[in-house]
C-alpha cells in the first residue's frame, strides 16, 4: 500500500552504521517486491535474517479440482464443509482457484505454534467472524469482523485469534494485490471520488522487539508445498523499520457505496485489484433514486470473467436461497441474473442491507474437489418460474 509509515528506532539515514548498545550492529533488511522497483521497506534487526537451522518439507496440498468440469451455476454452502482443524494455516479448506487466485476457508480456533510466510503469493484475509492480532516482522495489528488483512508476499506473520468463534475467508494472489489504479494519482495517493481514503486504512501500530534464541519454526509456503524454516533466533526481532510494504487493514463497513439514479454496474464495488482478478465489497446502501429504478441488476454475461460471490449475511438484493457462508459461481458462457420475483420485488425499495465480497476472475476458475461436499446441486435451476 503507498502510504509511508515507520515503527521502532532507525538512524537518520539509510545503508549507514547502526549500532547496538554494546558497539554490535544492527542488521539491514530490504523487503520489497517486484525486485527494486515495488514497494520497498528497510528493516532493522537484532540478528542476521539468514541463519537458517534446516529447511524440510513440512506437507504438500496440491490442488485437486472435480473430475469433471461441467458449465453450470454452482452455489456452495462452504459453512457447512466439516471443519478441517484449528489452524489458521495448515488448515485451510480450498474452494476455488485457477492459476491466479485461490479462495480458502478456515475456522481458526487457536494462535499456531509456528509463524508463516507465503513466499509466492500475497494475501487477503477476510474477517467473516471474529478478530484478534496480526503478529509480525512489522509490528503488531489488531484486526476485528469484516476486515480485509493484505499481507504482501515474503513478510513472516502470525494471526493470533481472539477467544470465540472465527470465520476467514483467504484469498491468495499471484500478482501483487493493490488498490484500483483509476482511484490513485501519480503518486499513489487516493483520490476524492474513491470509496475510501487513507483515514480508513489501519497499520501496524505497536513494534515488540523478541530478543531471543533457539529453535523457532516458520512455515514457508511455495506454491503447493509448504517448508519447516528453523532459524536460531526469534524471527519478530526487529527494532525499527520505514517503508511502503507491510501488512495492513481495511473493513468492509468503511467502504463508501457509490450509488446514483439508475442501477450502478459491479465497478463501482471494487476495493481491491491484482493480476488476473478484482475484489469487490456489497454494503449496505441507499438503491437508485429514479422514480422509475430498478434496483436489481439487469441480466448480464460474464464475457471473459467468471463471478463468485461470497455471502456475509443470508440477504442479498438479486438472489434467494442463499446463506451465510454461501458461495455462487456465475461462469463465463452463460447470462446470469437476478431470481425469478427479485427484480419486481426490488422496484420502490429504497435500501439494501446486503453484506458480500466479490470476486471476479479473468481465467476460468476450477471447483476444488473437496468443495463438493457442500454443494446445492439445485441451484442452476432456481431461475425457472416452477423451481
Amino acid at each position: 500500500m503507498p502510504v509511508y509509515h515507520k515503527l521502532g528506532r532507525l538512524p537518520a539515514k539509510r545503508h549507514v552504521a547502526f549500532r547496538q548498545a554494546d558497539g554490535s550492529l544492527y542488521y539491514e533488511q530490504l523487503m520489497g517486491n517486484l525486485g527494486f522497483t515495488g514497494l520497498q521497506s528497510l528493516l532493522y534487526t537484532v540478528r542476521r535474517p539468514t541463519t537458517v537451522k534446516s529447511v524440510t518439507v513440512a506437507w504438500t496440498t496440491p490442488r485437486e479440482a472435480e473430475s469433471e468440469r461441467p458449465l453450470r451455476m454452482r452455489h456452495l454452502r462452504a459453512h457447512r464443509l466439516e471443519p478441517a482443524g484449528g489452524s489458521p494455516v495448515r488448515d485451510r479448506e480450498l474452494l476455488l482457484f485457477n492459476q491466479d487466485v485461490s479462495l480458502s476457508l478456515t475456522r481458526p480456533t487457536a494462535t499456531d505454534p509456528f509463524f508463516y510466510r507465503n513466499a509466492r503469493a500475497d494475501e487477503i484475509v477476510y474477517i467473516a467472524r471474529g478478530g484478534g492480532t496480526l503478529e509480525s516482522q512489522f509490528g503488531s495489528l489488531p484486526y476485528r469482523e469484516g476486515d480485509y488483512l493484505v499481507v504482501p508476499r515474503g513478510i513472516i506473520h502470525r494471526l493470533a485469534p481472539a477467544a470465540g468463534e472465527q470465520i476467514h475467508l483467504v484469498i491468495e494472489s499471484r500478482g501483487h494485490v493493490r488498490t484500483p489504479r483509476r482511484y490513485r494519482n501519480e503518486h499513489g495517493q487516493l483520490l476524492e471520488h474513491s470509496p475510501y481514503c487513507e483515514r480508513d486504512l489501519r497499520l501496524p501500530s505497536e513494534l515488540t522487539v523478541h530478543d531471543e534464541t533457539g529453535d523457532f519454526e516458520i512455515i514457508t509456503r511455495v506454491g503447493d508445498t509448504c517448508h519447516r524454516v528453523v532459524m536460531d533466533h526469534h524471527p519478530l526481532d526487529t527494532v525499527g523499520w520505514d517503508g511502503y510494504y507491510y501488512p495492513w487493514a481495511f473493513n468492509i463497513h468503511d467502504f463508501e457505496p457509490i450509488v446514483g439514479r439508475l442501477h450502478q454496474p459491479p465497478p463501482v464495488h471494487q476495493t481491491f485489484e491484482a493480476d488476473g482478478f478484482v475484489v469487490c465489497s456489497f454494503v449496505p446502501r441507499l438503491y437508485d433514486f429514479h422514480p422509475e429504478a430498478v434496483p436489481a441488476p439487469y441480466n448480464h454475461s460474464n464475457v471473459m470473467t467468471d463471478e463468485v460471490l461470497y455471502y456475509c449475511k443470508d440477504e442479498f438484493m438479486s438472489r434467494k436461497g442463499v446463506e451465510f457462508g454461501s458461495i455462487t459461481l456465475h461462469p463465463d458462457g452463460l447470462p446470469h441474473g437476478p431470481q425469478p420475483g427479485r427484480t419486481e420485488a426490488s422496484i420502490g425499495v429504497e435500501r439494501t442491507d446486503e453484506l458480500a465480497v466479490m470476486v471476479d476472475t479473468f481465467a476460468p476458475l476450477q471447483v476444488a474437489r473437496g468443495a463438493l461436499a457442500c454443494e446445492d446441486p439445485g441451484y442452476g435451476e432456481s431461475w425457472l418460474e416452477d423451481a
